[in-house]
């Protein structure tokens, strides 16, 4: 993710103004405590979580839809929160056009608030590009393009949020541990079209989607994942659906990342010298001189 950077002079006034509302609350709250009321006995409940037919029914549809698709092409704009330097998120977002052609080949171009990247897998190899630095990655790869998304973020952290709209079993995906799933209503305004609401998840994430109710594609989904603390929301909007459309070979492939300075694959996290150890519990590190 982008990391936003803050002037300090911005940063300090903004600070200034959260502390004075901060403040300013406080000497409100006793007011506010003496005001408030106890919950009476009649407030709702939390609901036990449930799996409802119709909600199962309506994400079968769309897997089946998505499943006997030979190729595929749609646009998945992702919009997902960051957190600020002063504690509200930031939203960033990212535009990925995608094509596939099953069972081994996938090409995802994406543009972003960030560099751009390209990624290419035609069945024997898989490439991840980066245009801006002209620097790109090859290796061999599985011949499926569920094994491949998983080489792909074994060995680099790549991930695609549409990852369940591409394998070759999308409901096996949705299904796996799942704890609770419910029909919300329709829409008239997501996608262009009506669609079907619903939510579903597991002890990991809460789902919320909108399906075509006629054509059963996603048109948006919405994601918030429980370990998360401060309640991030993942949202993508799906559009240009074309399937079984003819593919011209040559889809899945790049010249220019061909030709580009080749890099490995690798995982950006973070790694300590061989030679380095972390420093004892409870010491600090020596100052560098």
């Amino acid at each position: 993710m982008i990391q936003p950077l803050v002037r300090g002079w911005t940063l300090l006034l903004a600070l200034s103004v959260f502390l004075a509302a901060a403040s300013a609350g406080a000497q409100e709250a006793p007011h506010a405590a003496k005001r408030s009321k106890a919950p009476s006995k009649g407030a709702a409940r939390m609901l036990e979580p449930v799996v409802e037919p119709k909600a199962t029914d309506i994400l079968k549809a769309a897997s089946s839809r998505l499943a006997a698709a030979h190729t595929m092409k749609f646009t998945a704009v992702v919009f997902y929160e960051n957190p600020s330097l002063i504690g509200p998120p930031l939203v960033y977002t990212t535009k990925s056009e995608v094509i596939l052609e099953r069972p081994d080949k996938l090409r995802v171009i994406t543009s972003a608030d960030g560099p751009p990247s390209e990624f290419y897998y035609d069945g024997k190899m898989m490439m991840a590009f980066a245009p801006t630095e002209n620097l790109v990655a090859v290796a061999d790869a599985p011949p499926t393009i569920d094994a491949a998304l998983k080489a792909a973020y074994d060995s680099a952290a790549i991930y695609f949020p549409f990852s369940d709209l591409v394998v070759a079993d999308p409901y096996k995906d949705i299904s796996d541990d799942l704890k609770f799933a419910f029909y919300i209503g329709q829409s008239r305004v997501v996608g262009g079209t009506t669609t079907d609401m619903v939510a579903y998840g597991n002890g990991s994430v809460f789902v919320q989607a909108w399906i075509g109710a006629d054509d059963k594609l996603p048109r948006m989904v919405r994601a918030i994942y429980r370990d998360d603390s401060a309640r991030l929301r993942h949202q993508m909007e799906i559009s240009d659906w074309l399937l079984d459309l003819a593919v011209p070979a040559d889809t899945f492939g790049s010249t220019n990342a061909a030709s580009a300075t080749k890099i490995q694959f690798a995982r950006p996290d973070p790694k300590l010298p061989p030679s380095s150890k972390p420093p004892a519990k409870g010491k600090k590190a020596a100052k560098s001189q």
